[in-house]
């Protein structure tokens, strides 16, 4: 542990808080900016090769496969030895797995990229979820999870647009080469201990008892986790399958940057709003309404067939699936056990990437049979019916 890690684990200063959020979602901006251009390469590169949407799903679903394997281990490694070490590999692992395609092309590296890609950004975003919470009281939670939100939704924006606009201009050679580049910077900045970053904390007696099963137990987090796999699967869909029937419908690969970024773009509003949110709607009425909202947005998609028609109900989709998550990993964070918030961070982010991993496969299966719109039609009927029990829950 570095000493400026056990420093801001004994006195963290409001103002020392703020400075490290800041430059920790600058890290994430960078990471998570390689993420999501990177999907958007990996499926037009297959796709170029002849790939059909089940062996895109398949691409897509390995972003998941290993974080639903190890999120847990990796979020409870967090709370043992610190963050430093685990944003460090993560990082080196995004580097990694954006490199491959360009030394080993053809359609079997795109898997092994994918996969190591998802596996790196579980790793760190687990730590960053982790720190993030720590770093300020329960009254600044929310703020400090909504900034981070932004941070990825900014990249979420760049991501996308950037690769889009690189594979028309560059090509997808060149266009990995550029996302490699991308973490190079974030893996200095830790390796060199240029982030103050809190300490693991230390408890008594086992820091783990009862596992996984004493936080599935607990009702308010059991809630919060389903909640988020609704969220998870349709935000999965949309990523998975917008550059599929974008391609169908005759877009550039630009124009299906476009809409993935209009997306991220929307997700920024109404995260910049969150606060405000918050003061005028529970917690329960902005989960019900973002699940209404998510819901009606996919039983539209089928009758776009234009540009500027999945554009708007990109944005739409952005505002209902962006509202929900900062405000779901501050009542995460209020209710983990003590010294347990890595863990529960890791359970979160198996279950959504259990949902990120079975929901690529499964309905690109489907697309490829019965074709898109009934996968469309099926999403919004799950995710509408989940905003009617979470109102009903409400009421209770």
């Amino acid at each position: 542990m570095s000493g400026a890690e056990g420093a801001i684990g004994q006195r963290r200063p409001h103002a020392d808080g703020r400075r490290t959020l800041a430059r920790l979602i600058l890290l994430g901006i960078a990471n998570h900016a390689v993420l999501s251009g990177s999907r958007v390469t990996v499926s037009l590169a297959a796709l170029d090769k002849g790939a059909t949407p089940l062996t895109v799903g398949a691409l897509m679903a390995l972003y998941a496969f290993l974080p639903m394997l190890f999120a847990i281990a990796a979020g409870r490694f967090s709370d043992r030895v610190g963050v430093r070490k685990p944003m460090l590999f993560g990082t080196a692992a995004i580097a990694v797995g954006a490199a491959l395609p360009i030394a080993f092309p053809g359609l079997p590296m795109l898997f092994a990229s994918a996969a190591i890609l998802g596996s790196g950004f579980m790793v760190f975003q687990v730590a960053t979820q982790n720190v993030t919470g720590e770093l300020g009281g329960p009254s600044e939670r929310a703020r400090n999870f909504s900034m981070l939100a932004l941070g990825y939704s900014t990249s979420g924006f760049i991501g996308p647009l950037v690769a889009g606009l690189a594979i028309d201009h560059l090509g997808f050679a060149s266009t990995f080469a550029m996302l490699a580049a991308v973490p190079f910077a974030p893996f200095v900045v830790l390796a060199r201990g240029g982030l103050a970053l809190p300490s693991p904390h230390v408890h008594d007696g086992p820091a783990h008892h009862g596992g996984v099963r004493v936080l599935l137990r607990h009702r308010t987090l059991r809630r919060l986790f389903a909640i988020n796999a609704l969220f998870a699967v349709g935000w999965d869909l949309f990523t998975v399958f917008v550059p599929i029937y974008g391609a169908r419908i005759g877009l550039s690969a630009s124009e299906i940057g476009f809409v993935l970024s209009t997306f991220a773009a929307a997700t920024f509003v109404v995260r910049f709003l969150m606060p405000r949110i918050a003061r005028r709607f529970s917690e329960q009425q902005v989960l019900t309404i973002a699940l209404f909202v998510a819901g009606a947005v996919y039983l539209l998609f089928p009758l776009a067939h234009s540009a500027p028609a999945l554009l708007a109900l990109a944005f739409c989709l952005g505002l209902g699936l962006g509202s929900g998550q900062p405000m779901v990993m501050a009542l995460l964070h209020t209710h983990a056990p003590p010294g347990r918030m890595g863990e529960a961070a890791g359970v979160r982010m198996a279950l959504v990437n259990t949902m990120a991993f079975a929901v690529p496969l499964v309905f690109g299966a489907l697309g490829t049979t019965i074709g898109l719109a009934p996968v469309f039609y099926s999403v919004g009927a799950c995710l509408t019916t989940g905003g009617m029990l979470a109102r009903r829950a409400s009421r209770r």
